[in-house]
C-alpha cells in the first residue's frame, strides 16, 4: 500500500478539531452547573437525609436565586405538598401561571401540577376541570388516572367506567376488575332504589367485562332469594366455585339458607362439606360445625372439630371442640369450661380481614379497602393474627 503524504498533515488537524470539541462540551457542562444556585444542591443534601423543613427552606432560596427555573418551582411544589402544606402549593403554581411569556408546553406541566394541589386539597370540582383540559396534552395518561381516582371519590361510576376503558386502551393496564366493581355499584344504587330490572343489567354487564367477577354473581344470587325463586339463587351462588373458590365463604350461610327455605337441608349441608373438603375455608368449617351441633348434637360436632384440629390446629377449631365437650355429659364439665375460656381470653378480637396491598386490617369484609382504595384486596376469610 502507497503511503499518502497528505495524512501527516491531516493528523495534527484532526486533534486540533477534537480538542476544541471537547472544550465546547466541558465549557458548557460548567456553564449549565454553575448556573443551578448552591441552595439547589442544599435542598437535594436534607432531601436526602430526610429534613423536609431545611429542604423547604433551600429550595424557597434557590427559586428566589432563579425565578425562572420551573424545575425548582415544581421541586418545591411537590415538597410542599407532600409536607401538607397545599395551600402554599397552589399559590406558587397560581403565580407561575400568571406569567404571560409561558410557552404552552410550561403552562401544560404547570397545570398538571396545580390539579395535583387541588387533588391533594380535596378540591375535586378544580382538580377536575384542570385534569379534563389536560387530555390532549402529554399529561393524558396522568390526568385519566387522577380523573378515575376523582370520580370514585366522589362516586361517579359511569364517568369512572369510562376513564378506565380510556387508560387501559392508552396503557394497555387491563382495569376489567375496576370496570366490573363499578358496574356492581351501579346495581347496588338500583337495588337501593328498587330499580331491579336496572340492577340485574349492570350485574350482568359486570359479568361480561370480568368472568371472574364474584360479587355479581353474589348479588344476583340475593335479588333471586329475595325474590323466593331459591333454586335459581342457589345457581348464580354455586358459580362462585368455579370463578375464585375462596369467596365460597361469603355465601355459606345464603345457600344454607335457601335449601332450607326449599326444605332439602341435608343436601345443603352436603355442598358444605363437600366445598370444606375441597377448599378447607374456615368460615365453612364455623358454619357447618354450628350446623352439626344444631341438627346432629355435640357427639358429631365434636368430632368434626376434633378432625379439623388433627389437620390444622387453631384457636378457633379448639374453642369450638372444647365447647362441643362441655355439652356432652362424660366430661368434666368445669374443666372444660375453664379451658374454654382461657382460649376465648387468648382469641380475643384478633380475627379479622387484610388488605394484600397495604396491610389495613378491617374486622368486616369489604369490596374496597378503606384505606387504599384498591379493589378485591381484602382476603374473603378472616385470618387470626398472631399470639
Amino acid at each position: 500500500m502507497e503511503f499518502e503524504y497528505w495524512w501527516l498533515l491531516a493528523l495534527p488537524l484532526f486533534f486540533t478539531l477534537g480538542w476544541l470539541a471537547a472544550r465546547v462540551d466541558i465549557n458548557q457542562l460548567l456553564t449549565e452547573s454553575t448556573a443551578l444556585p448552591a441552595a439547589y444542591f442544599k435542598g437535594l443534601n436534607f432531601l436526602i437525609s430526610d429534613q423536609h423543613d431545611k429542604a423547604i427552606e433551600a429550595f424557597i432560596e434557590a427559586v428566589q436565586a432563579n425565578a425562572e427555573s420551573m424545575e425548582l418551582h415544581f421541586a418545591l411544589g411537590s415538597l410542599f405538598r407532600r409536607r401538607g402544606e397545599v395551600d402554599r402549593a397552589i399559590h406558587l403554581h397560581l403565580n407561575l401561571l400568571e406569567r404571560k411569556e409561558l410557552p404552552d408546553q410550561q403552562k401544560q406541566a404547570v397545570m398538571a401540577e396545580l390539579a395535583q394541589d387541588y387533588l391533594k386539597a380535596g378540591l375535586f370540582d378544580r382538580a377536575e376541570e384542570l385534569f379534563t383540559s389536560l387530555h390532549d396534552s402529554r399529561y393524558k395518561q396522568t390526568a385519566l388516572r387522577a380523573l378515575l381516582e376523582i370520580y370514585i371519590r366522589e362516586r361517579e361510576w359511569n364517568n369512572a367506567i369510562k376513564s378506565a376503558i380510556e387508560l387501559e386502551r392508552l396503557s394497555g393496564i387491563s382495569f376489567r376488575k375496576e370496570v366490573a366493581q363499578f358496574h356492581c355499584e351501579i346495581a347496588m344504587k338500583a337495588i337501593l332504589e328498587h330499580d331491579t330490572h336496572t340492577a340485574r343489567h349492570a350485574l350482568e354487564t359486570a359479568i361480561e367485562a370480568d368472568k371472574r367477577c364474584v360479587r355479581a354473581n353474589i348479588m344476583l344470587g340475593d335479588l333471586e332469594a329475595a325474590n323466593g325463586t331459591h333454586k335459581l339463587a342457589i345457581s348464580y351462588w354455586k358459580r362462585i366455585e368455579f370463578q375464585q373458590p375462596e369467596y365460597l365463604g361469603l355465601v355459606a350461610p345464603k345457600l344454607l339458607s335457601s335449601y332450607k327455605a326449599q326444605g332439602n337441608m341435608e343436601e345443603g349441608i352436603a355442598l358444605l362439606k363437600g366445598y370444606l373438603q375441597s377448599y378447607k375455608l374456615p368460615s365453612i368449617l364455623n358454619l357447618v360445625y354450628e350446623t352439626t351441633l344444631t341438627e346432629e348434637g355435640p357427639a358429631s360436632a365434636e368430632k368434626l372439630a376434633r378432625e379439623e384440629l388433627s389437620r390444622k390446629p387453631s384457636l378457633q377449631t379448639l374453642d369450638q371442640f372444647l365447647r362441643a365437650q362441655s355439652m356432652l355429659e362424660d366430661t368434666n364439665q368445669q374443666d372444660t369450661l375453664l379451658m374454654q375460656q382461657t382460649v376465648r381470653y387468648a382469641i380475643g378480637n384478633r380475627s379479622a380481614h387484610y388488605c394484600d396491598q397495604c396491610g389495613f386490617r378491617a374486622r368486616n369484609f369489604h369490596w374496597q379497602c378503606p384505606a387504599c382504595n384498591a379493589w378485591e384486596s381484602l382476603s374473603p376469610e378472616s385470618k387470626e393474627a398472631a399470639v
